[in-house]
């Protein structure tokens, strides 16, 4: 007869937005074991598997800590109830941790009276995913709390929950009916209980004892603070911001550059300061989700997409909300311990807004090989390409833009705009495979714009902080013979130094920022940005690094920065705080809007 030998949750702790799938080992009549499910329409030899689930409600009101969201709370922060900011980040769960959240706390007073100062009400930050209808109810008091439209609870349609029992002051009240189940607000702060038995396909009857599992209490889905775009003075654009925060004058666009940390790097080995709930990928592909449709961005660059996500998860999502993917992996898996896996970068872009012409592919490896065969003499061509080929990539697309900012002397010119999205090496030792990756794209997008007059964009992690000689490469277009990082060449690939050139206009887009004085909250960012190299303090936060790696580089002859997103500072974190963790996520959103009428063909 079917039996079940085993049955365990992959997640100690249960997340709102975050489907609960448990695992279920099972035997069938011969003996061998499986893990398939067996349901009520394919039957084992007159049997199949029965789940329930169950929220066990307790009487006594539950409130969970905004720091430490698995403990349940026993102080609440009154100016944060006379501010009217979210209740639930006015719980803490001791003294002690409020006094250690203080500096994080803190802001929050800030940006509510800034907002009243400004607005002369609280009003939600610009991006969409922040315009919820918070209550006071302790139960539903995260924005990110409410789970996306998306999310079902498992194949079986929602249903009123019925109370099924009584006793000691609880009440367990059945949630769902699938083997898999989705914590909503109303789990928050109670404990599920998972039942799984098998049925006698005959009668419906059960067959032996059932398979429980009771979970912690369910946790709501911590989120960052908003954070606004901040407008950059002196551009040469009309329009103004609607309400959802987009600009309504024509000829603007959004540009979104997020390296989204690959599953298959996402361990507690290499982060274990962050929870292991935070680190697991049903928990954190909801949240980036989430995060990237709330900003709206017209064009998106992802970099880390895993190629199973990407076509399971990415695609088909952000298909839901108008975006057309395009993709690249690298060119070799990695092993995460149970399967091989590859990632790669992921360029998106609002099919109302962009239609796609072209797409280019760079890998390096075999850039790598056509290098080695024209300078590497045949004995060192196997040591040569051990340190050049490193798998990484990027993806070239060119777009044409579906809106204008031409009048009635030009209407008929294209506006085309070129974008690129990599992901540079990342070991430090390799100075010189970092230069010669960033030297190779940059000559590949010359290529192009050398074939039409286009705009370009390069976004991406390019694993090179700001002053090292690849973002001086970009940044302005040469290297210094003298710069350090040109010492390390073993190979001379990298000789001589005047070839490291590239003739593309490019700005760093967060350097408007020093460049561009004035605007409303200018001089708080000016002190965000590293003067000698006006780039943000940070892009990256880990417990071992600290720095920038992330840029968007745009054509500044033809394209101009309207506004961008603000930058954090280190009272915008708590002084724990290191990426990634359960509330903080890193990412570069640039608002860029076109400047002068530069289009063409492609040939």
């Amino acid at each position: 007869m079917l039996s079940v030998l085993r049955v365990h949750l992959p997640s100690d702790i249960p997340i709102v937005g975050c489907e609960l799938s448990p695992y279920v080992l099972l035997r069938r009549p011969d003996q061998t074991v499986f893990t398939d499910d067996v349901p009520e329409s394919s039957p084992i030899e007159g049997h199949f598997l029965r789940y329930k689930w169950y929220r066990i409600q307790s009487d006594k009101k539950v409130a969970i800590c905004s720091i430490h969201p698995s403990e349940q709370a026993t102080l609440q922060c009154l100016g944060c109830v006379k501010a009217k900011i979210p209740i639930a980040k006015s719980y803490h769960c001791s003294p002690k941790c409020f006094s250690d959240a203080w500096q994080h706390h803190r802001v929050l007073h800030e940006r509510a009276a800034s907002a009243v100062n400004e607005n002369g009400n609280e009003e939600e930050e610009i991006f969409g995913r922040f315009n919820n209808n918070n209550n006071n109810n302790n139960n539903q008091s995260l924005s990110t709390s409410q789970s996306l439209p998306t999310l079902t609870n498992g194949s079986t349609p929602l249903y009123p929950a019925a109370v099924t029992q009584r006793s000691g002051g609880e009440t367990w009240f059945e949630v769902g009916r699938a083997k898999t189940y989705t914590p909503t607000a109303d789990d928050i702060g109670h404990v599920l209980k998972f039942e799984c038995v098998v049925v006698d396909a005959e009668t419906k009857s059960p067959v032996g004892h059932a398979n429980t599992i009771l979970t912690s209490r369910v946790i709501p889905a911590p989120s960052p603070s908003p954070r606004r775009l901040i407008s950059v003075s002196n551009a040469d654009v009309a329009g103004h911001l609607d309400l959802d925060g987009r600009l309504s004058s024509t000829g603007t666009f959004t540009v979104l550059s997020y390296n989204i940390l690959s599953d298959s790097y996402a361990t507690s080995d290499l982060y274990g300061y962050c929870p292991s709930w935070a680190l697991s990928w049903p928990y954190r592909r909801q949240n980036l989700l989430r995060e990237i449709v709330g900003y709206r961005a017209d064009i998106v660059c992802l970099q880390e997409v895993q190629s199973d996500h990407f076509d399971e998860f990415f695609a088909p999502e952000l298909d839901k909300h108008g975006y057309q993917a395009l993709y690249k992996k690298k060119t070799a898996e990695v092993f995460n311990g149970s399967v091989m896996t590859i990632d790669g970068c992921a360029t998106f872009f609002r099919r109302d807004r962009f239609s796609h012409v072209k797409k280019y592919e760079v890998e390096f490896n075999k850039a790598a090989q056509s290098l080695t065969d024209a300078l590497v003499p045949s004995a060192q061509k196997k040591t040569a390409l051990n340190r050049l080929v490193k798998d990484n990539v990027a993806l070239i697309v060119v777009l044409e833009a579906k809106f204008s900012n031409h009048g009635v002397d030009n209407p008929g010119k294209r506006q085309l705009v070129c974008v690129a999205n990599t992901h540079v090496n990342v070991q430090q030792d390799l100075k010189d495979v970092k230069l010669w990756q960033v030297h190779t794209l940059l000559k590949g997008l010359e290529k192009i714009a050398a074939s039409a007059d286009i705009p370009m964009l390069v976004c991406g992690d390019f694993n090179s902080v700001p002053g090292s000689a690849p973002h001086a490469l970009l940044a302005i277009g040469k290297v210094d013979p003298m710069h350090p990082d040109l010492a390390v060449d073993p190979l001379g690939i990298l000789r001589p130094a005047t070839k490291l050139t590239h003739t593309l206009p490019l700005v760093s887009a967060y350097s408007s920022f020093a460049r561009i004085g004035g605007g409303l909250g200018y001089e708080q960012q000016k002190r965000r940005v590293d003067p000698a190299t006006n780039e943000p303090l940070f892009t990256n936060c880990t417990r071992d690094f600290i720095g920038t790696l992330d840029y968007i580089f745009y054509s500044a002859d033809s394209l101009t920065v309207e506004s961008l997103l603000e930058l954090l500072d280190e009272d915008s974190l708590r002084k724990d705080t290191a990426l990634p963790s359960p509330e903080c996520l890193e990412l570069d959103v640039d608002k860029l809007v076109e400047k002068s009428e530069k289009g063409g063909g492609l040939n």
